[in-house]
């Protein structure tokens, strides 16, 4: 039988992992906090360390016919970059006409978001920094490989990826993909994120954007 969620909402989740990030703030971090649901813990995080708050917009590749079966993900960027999930891309037998239509249609909506979350404000430099990624929690760790592969690239001085809850499998899939992995409990069996919250509503654009305002208008200095 299932027990108690460890985690009352995404804010308290975001308040411990604050807790465990306390060792950066003297980097001045940039923290990235994957929306939406991400957001409310990137934002108690980065209020914390007296850090910088944005977004990293990332969007799954769903399967023909079955949006929910992730195929990839693909991240915002000068050049979008997608990662592919090549066994189940082949095991479906899926072709680059498709997984080109899919990647323009989910780069429409991160456009989408971009400019309703950051309006025509720039994404802030990553080069030589240390950025920490924030998501409410991960299950195959497709999208969250996307936005490290990417982050990679772009040539930070460390990258940390927090979270309060994964498999330990997607866990240890991921360790190579950063400098450093917190992550505060690793239930076997998993289920879903949403079954360790016992509050776990949908963020809203709206919410996203309220928070965004809020952070940059305590942003330091």
């Amino acid at each position: 039988m299932f027990g108690e969620p460890e985690f009352h909402d995404r804010r308290e989740a975001g308040q411990r992992l604050a807790a465990r990030l306390q060792r950066f703030a003297a980097d001045r971090p940039l923290v990235l906090a994957l929306p939406r649901g991400g957001v409310p813990l990137g934002y108690e995080v980065a209020q914390a360390l007296g850090a910088e708050l944005d977004v990293l917009i990332v969007r799954k590749l769903g399967a023909p016919g079955h949006e929910e079966l992730g195929i990839g993900a693909v991240i915002d960027g000068g050049n979008p970059q997608v990662v592919l999930n090549e066994d189940v891309v082949r095991q479906l037998g899926i072709g680059p006409a498709y997984v080109e239509a899919e990647t323009q249609r989910q780069l429409a909506e991160i456009e989408r978001r971009r400019r309703a979350y950051r309006g025509d404000a720039p994404a802030p430099g990553v080069a030589g920094r240390t950025v920490i990624v924030v998501d409410d929690g991960i299950a195959t760790g497709g999208t969250v490989l996307a936005a490290l592969r990417a982050l990679r690239k772009a040539g930070p001085l460390k990258l940390v990826l927090a979270v309060p809850v994964a498999p330990a499998e997607t866990i240890t899939a991921l360790a190579g993909e950063c400098d450093e992995i917190i992550c505060l409990t690793q239930p076997t069996p998993f289920y879903a994120v949403g079954a360790h919250y016992a509050n776990f509503h949908q963020t809203s654009d709206h919410e996203v954007i309220a928070l965004l305002e809020q952070a940059s208008r305590l942003k330091p200095a």
